[in-house]
């Protein structure tokens, strides 16, 4: 005989349910905390008129250096504000060698980018993403005096209570958009989990094992493992990517950087000695899964149905793997339900004008094409 336990939260939620032999009461009840941790996503209080401007910063290409591309370049909305190739594209005449992570739920995390370098604020990581060389390549105090020419922004800044088009209100403007950019409608919080789902949920908590890394509301542990992901040679077969690697660990002080060929990941955080740390990188959330492919912080597996598979198997061979990364023995039945519950977690794209900037801008500055093949 078994007992079963619903729980719900004050929207009425059904988060799911565990069954466990009468007699074993604390265990049904850690089991159902276990299982209300994992959503939904609390409430983010969003100062409108910021989020307002940090809308129509995030998709001007005049944040960046040459004018050439916008955050959504690399973050498109269709796609969970993740982007469709394995590599990200990078600045112009540059190009990227890590995935371009989604950007939903982004304002909830503890330690953001892929290794968990920065661990302070949205601000910070706004901050990088717009100067770093090799992503936006912008002088800030440029960027400035390009919105400070803009009538509009000189107006949305000062309704946002920032004053006079500054980084600093970026700084601010962009990170309070990405507080609106938050899952709703996932199966998973709204109680209509498929039956397969339903099993998937049962084996995510269960005998795969994913809840170990994959927990609370995000589904991640905000911690650094290295889950044997091969490399993505495409960073170093293509000069442009190389050449942005080097940057990123050259200044990271990565040592013998110019024969690495493998992405240290959170190794850049500590610099242990022994080499502990090297190609760990910060557990992914799992929330807008259905959105974000191809996976893995360089893009190197295509679907879910590949990933599923991937730690079905106990990943592939490095020497620092994760001792907790063992071959399941899963079914294909059973790696289908646990695919079907992956995709529960994915809600309602956010791609209509709430979320996306829709009006045109000034077309002040002429991109150059391909600077690479300019003289003088």
């Amino acid at each position: 005989m078994h007992v079963h336990l619903i729980v719900t939260t004050r929207r009425g939620l059904r988060l799911g349910f565990v069954a466990i032999a009468l007699g074993v009461g604390l265990g049904l009840i850690s089991q159902a905390v276990a299982v209300a941790e994992m959503g939904p996503l609390p409430v983010l209080k969003v100062n409108k008129a910021r989020a307002e401007l940090g809308k129509r910063l995030f998709f001007d290409k005049r944040v960046s250096g040459d004018a050439g591309i916008s955050c959504a370049t690399c973050h498109e909305p269709k796609h969970g504000f993740a982007h469709k190739d394995a590599l990200s594209q990078g600045y112009p005449g540059n190009k990227h060698f890590r995935n371009a992570p989604g950007l939903i739920n982004v304002a909830y995390k503890k330690v953001w980018l892929l290794d968990g370098r920065i661990g302070t604020n949205l601000n910070d990581v706004t901050r990088e993403m717009i100067t770093e060389d090799y992503i936006m390549n912008m002088d800030m105090r440029i960027m400035q005096e390009r919105f400070k020419q803009d009538p509009v922004y000189v107006k949305m800044f000062e309704a946002a209570g920032l004053g006079e088009p500054s980084n600093g209100g970026v700084r601010k403007a962009i990170p309070e958009y990405l507080k609106t950019l938050v899952s709703h409608g996932a199966p998973f919080d709204e109680g209509t989990m498929s039956a397969s789902a339903e099993r998937g949920l049962k084996l995510f908590k269960g005998k795969a094992g994913c809840i170990s890394c994959h927990s609370g509301p995000m589904f991640t542990d905000g911690k650094a493992h290295n889950t044997g992901v091969r490399e993505n040679f495409d960073v170093w077969l293509d000069a442009q990517r190389h050449q942005a690697f080097i940057a990123y660990a050259a200044f990271m002080g990565v040592p013998d950087y110019m024969n690495l060929k493998r992405d240290p990941g959170a190794y850049v955080q500590k610099h242990n000695a022994d080499g502990s740390g090297m190609g760990t990188f910060i557990t992914p959330s799992l929330r807008e899964l259905k959105y974000t492919g191809p996976y893995m912080h360089n893009g190197i597996i295509k679907t879910l149905a590949d990933v599923v598979a991937y730690y079905n198997r106990g990943g592939d061979n490095d020497r620092n793997k994760d001792e907790r990364m063992k071959a399941l023995k899963l079914s294909n039945a059973d790696q289908k339900d646990l695919v079907t519950f992956l995709l529960a977690l994915s809600g309602k794209p956010l791609t209509g004008s709430q979320y996306v900037w829709q009006e045109a801008y000034p077309e002040e500055y002429a991109v150059i094409a391909n600077w690479l093949s300019v003289s003088n």
